[in-house]
């Protein structure tokens, strides 16, 4: 089933918060450990490729489930991060019908550059370059006697966030990735082609960092 996509709520939460918050200034920088939770929403690309040799059109739809995250700043501008999830559940269209889904894990290590790192800036945006990898499992098909299974998937990722600090602690966090997933199908173990998710995974949510 088709889920609500996030990112307008994202604009006017971060700006409500921009708002409402106080210009008090905040140590933000090297040394900072910090955690990201929040609703994350994982938005497949419209085309996602054909089976069977063009036979199976595929269309995989978007689920939202609880991201989070877990990073360390090693420099005021620079830092890494890991992006985990509970799984995400998709849904499978061939040909328009809704006949397969799979459930995965998309654990997704990013290095970020953060432009006002080490000032008092209330507002911290970061962009960040990394790797993804995807195990998918729980494939499920309603064709009898058919099974269908999905090979693990290493990609690039890329992504952008916002934190708009509220005080020494915690801040309103939102961050987007544009993550390259690439599956090999394959259907009673013989190949059937490959299914192109490269997806754009968004999230709102809270960031403590300690």
């Amino acid at each position: 089933m088709q889920k609500i996509a996030l990112p307008t709520l994202l604009a006017a939460g971060l700006a409500a918060a921009a708002v409402t918050t106080s210009t008090q200034a905040f140590a933000y920088g090297e040394g900072d450990f910090f955690t990201r939770i929040g609703m994350a929403h994982v938005n497949p690309k419209s085309d996602n490729g054909s089976l069977v040799d063009g036979a199976l059109d595929v269309d995989v739809r978007s689920d939202t489930t609880l991201g989070f995250t877990l990073g360390y700043r090693f420099h005021d501008k620079v830092g890494v991060e890991l992006l985990a999830a509970l799984p995400f559940e998709h849904d499978i269209r061939l040909n328009g019908d809704t006949l397969a889904s799979t459930k995965h894990l998309p654990p997704t290590v990013t290095v970020q550059y953060y432009p006002l790192g080490g000032s008092g800036s209330q507002i911290q945006p970061y962009a960040g370059v990394g790797l993804n990898y995807t195990t998918f499992f729980s494939e499920k098909l309603d064709i009898e006697g058919i099974d269908l299974d999905l090979s693990s998937s290493w990609g690039a990722a890329g992504q952008l966030g916002l934190d708009v600090l509220l005080d020494d602690n915690w801040a309103i966090n939102a961050a987007a990735w544009y993550i390259d997933i690439d599956t090999d199908a394959s259907l009673n173990g013989e190949d059937a082609g490959k299914v192109s998710i490269d997806p754009w995974v968004f999230m709102a949510g809270i960031s403590y960092r300690f």
